[in-house]
């Protein structure tokens, strides 16, 4: 009896060692990250590939240019890109073509791509000029979430849309999104029938968030799903209830709306943005917007798994380390929050 005493207090001391050099760890790793919404080193220009001349890069504290932005990150992007930007931007001409109040643009972000990338991206700046379509290039790969920081922060719409290259959420659903926080806009700040004649509103003063969900496809899913893929979901989503709390059912859907405000706070706070940390980028918007108390409207989109867009589990465990960070960081006030 005594022989397993021992055994036993052995264990529990191993636990209390192993559990001490984690928490010693995450503390240690969170403190070396306060600073780490610092943007990365990438020139802060476009080039006009007609003219081989640099433009002018905005930044999310200038004044809206244009009625909305489409933010699109693109790593290896050489073959899906083409189809998706061609519906996007068919798109966006139809309405503009039908509203002359409606301007829009088209930034591609392209992280780091060792394919070709970069000359389809330019094909399309070379077809419908550089006022409609940019590219950023970030040189390195530095992840899908600082790609998509980077492209928010150097944006010129009122509303900005951040949505994936492989062309899985139809963009016709923008008006979906768009549509709701124009709604929520109205009713939250009392603007009602008042919007039109009151030339000083702007929907990029208001800060407001619409993310494009798939929880209701969640049961098919869950039926055509392997066991374990379905096993790792719902404990991902339980570590995002403890993270960031309750209130988003689909935090990882890749179609998200901002209106400028909204954007200006959360993309220069963000932290989480390495290479395959997205899932850690998308709950920490959702952290984000609750501590600064930004409206989020969840709304159903269509949405189709595109061949190639794939989970490694892998990165599970990178996740999860990321996600503790981020809970000791701010929870903790090491990771300073710019208002």
């Amino acid at each position: 009896m005594g022989f397993l005493w021992t055994i036993a207090e052995l264990l529990v001391a191993l636990v209390f060692i192993i559990a001490s050099f984690l928490l010693t760890a995450v503390v240690s790793e969170a403190y070396r990250r306060r600073h780490n919404n610092t943007h990365v080193d990438a020139p802060a220009f476009f080039e006009d590939p007609n003219s081989l001349k640099q433009v002018p890069c905005p930044h999310i504290h200038d004044p809206a240019e244009k009625y909305i932005s489409l933010v699109i990150p693109a790593f290896n992007e050489e073959h899906r890109l083409p189809g998706a930007l061609d519906e996007t931007i068919n798109y966006l001409q139809e309405r503009a073509a039908k509203d002359k109040s409606f301007t829009y643009e088209v930034v591609i972000v392209d992280d780091g791509s060792a394919d070709a990338t970069k000359r389809v991206a330019f094909d399309f700046v070379k077809k419908y000029t550089v006022d409609n379509v940019r590219v950023i290039l970030l040189g390195r790969n530095h992840g899908k979430g600082e790609a998509i920081r980077k492209g928010m922060l150097h944006s010129r719409g009122e509303l900005l849309l951040m949505l994936d290259a492989d062309g899985a959420t139809k963009v016709t659903d923008l008006e979906k999104l768009e549509n709701q926080i124009h709604a929520v806009a109205r009713k939250e700040f009392r603007l009602g029938e008042s919007t039109s004649s009151d030339s000083s509103f702007r929907i990029s003063d208001i800060p407001l968030a619409a993310f494009g969900s798939r929880a209701h496809l969640e049961e098919k899913a869950l039926a055509t799903r392997k066991w374990y893929r379905n096993f790792l979901m719902k404990g991902f989503h339980l570590v995002v209830l403890l993270t960031a709390g309750s209130g988003i059912r689909d935090t990882q859907c890749g179609f998200k709306m901002f209106t400028r405000a909204a954007a200006r706070k959360l993309f220069t706070n963000i932290r989480l943005k390495r290479q395959f940390m997205r899932w850690c980028f998308d709950v920490e918007l959702v952290f984000l917007c609750k501590w600064f108390g930004i409206p989020v409207i969840e709304i159903s989109v269509n949405w189709t798994e595109i061949p190639g867009s794939k989970v490694n589990p892998l990165s599970i465990p990178n996740m999860l380390w990321e996600l503790a960070l981020m809970s000791m960081g701010y929870r903790t006030r090491m990771w300073r929050i710019c208002s």
